[in-house]
């Protein structure tokens, strides 16, 4: 199939389709890469193909990118039944994406993780278009581990990431930041006081929402502190009651849209263990706790966590060790050590690539121009 991108050396345009994304760890990373690809050249074109759920869609609109919606859904622990259903979708999926993919004319397909990678990755070898893989987990998903057998490269976040591929189609490039955090993590503070932000993924964490809540009484000066909180929105209600209730300043948002602000305030960081969340503590340098979600695939995000804290970059409390009291005395313990925190924060920003997605997008080039 021909591609619309014309070839002119070290400075090709061309067409780079995304697929994957759903939730924040997929969709984030993809966002950096299409940043630094237009970065490269404006004239560049981009186009997201996913799911159409919501977040999705809502994000994507916001940064100005083009996007479409395919059929698709996950396979991994949801049953016979709906495993059976979900592949029912499949050869619809790699329909829809073989349309989408004739319409585009991209260069390559690069996959970034999600139900929607895979028909639409399927349909790109069908049609003879690269394929590009990026992985951000330690333990691939399955998506990946299917896909990286039809792919021209694979790149992965970790140096430890478990995956069996030939050097030659490997990468090891970090997982891609977006430049709103790169470039805002510093700025006018809120507060002097010790700040903790408490983060839960993109869609908030409920657990570690109610932790916090019955860590607040625990405190002892409660203006001592300041917190800024991503709750989600189910939880926004109940946690801003909490902090209200036991006088504790506090910024309080469902969901913040201003994450390189919101980094900047932070002494210190409570939240799970999602790849996309190591590489932006990393890539900026940050003090963390790490809560992992303890139903992740294949227990994925305790391995994610355990990169940083098997270097004493990190800590790590286990969700069914997690009591208010015990995540009050933590906070404590880590305000009244400012300098054991700041080499934390100075381990943890050595661990850091933030320029994983210019590594990528060059990676990109050179797989095309040496076809």
């Amino acid at each position: 199939m021909e591609t619309k991108g014309q070839k002119t050396g070290d400075n090709t345009l061309m067409n780079m389709l995304i697929a994957g994304g759903g939730t924040g760890g997929h969709l984030f990373p993809g966002i950096a890469i299409a940043e630094s690809f237009l970065a490269r050249d404006a004239d560049n074109k981009v186009l997201f193909v996913g799911t159409g759920r919501p977040f999705e869609k809502a994000v994507l609109s916001e940064k100005g990118f083009r996007h479409e919606s395919i059929s698709a859904e996950g396979l991994k622990g949801r049953g016979l039944k709906n495993q059976f259903k979900s592949m029912l979708k499949l050869p619809w999926g790699i329909f829809e994406s073989v349309q989408i993919i004739r319409r585009f004319r991209p260069d390559m397909v690069l996959g970034v993780g999600g139900y929607s990678a895979g028909p639409v990755a399927l349909a790109a070898w069908f049609l003879g278009i690269k394929i590009v893989l990026h992985e951000q987990n330690i333990l691939p998903g399955i998506t990946n581990r299917i896909l990286s057998r039809f792919a021209g490269l694979v790149c992965v976040s970790l140096q430890d990431t478990k995956i069996s591929l030939s050097p030659e189609k490997l990468r090891v490039t970090g997982n891609p930041v977006r430049k709103e955090i790169l470039e805002a993590q510093s700025g006018q503070r809120i507060s002097d006081a010790f700040t903790i932000l408490i983060l839960g993924g993109s869609q908030g964490a409920t657990a570690i929402n109610t932790a916090v809540a019955e860590a607040l009484p625990h405190l002892g000066d409660k203006n001592r502190f300041f917190f800024v909180h991503q709750t989600g929105a189910e939880d926004e209600a109940r946690i801003r009651e909490a902090y209200e209730k036991y006088g504790i300043p506090c910024m309080i948002q469902a969901f913040f849209k201003d994450m390189g602000r919101v980094y900047g305030q932070a002494d210190m960081i409570i939240c799970r263990a999602g790849a996309t969340t190591l590489a932006e503590v990393t890539a900026i340098g940050k003090a963390v706790i790490f809560i992992p979600y303890p139903f992740a695939a294949d227990n994925h995000q305790v391995l994610n966590a355990q990169t940083l804290t098997s270097r004493d970059a990190a800590e790590m409390i286990l969700q069914k060790d997690l009591s208010g009291k015990g995540l009050a005395e933590r906070i404590e313990a880590c305000a009244s050590e400012p300098e054991a925190l700041d080499k934390m924060a100075s381990r943890a920003k050595q661990l850091g690539r933030p320029d994983a997605a210019e590594t990528i997008v060059t990676n990109c080039y050179e797989l095309i121009n040496r076809n």
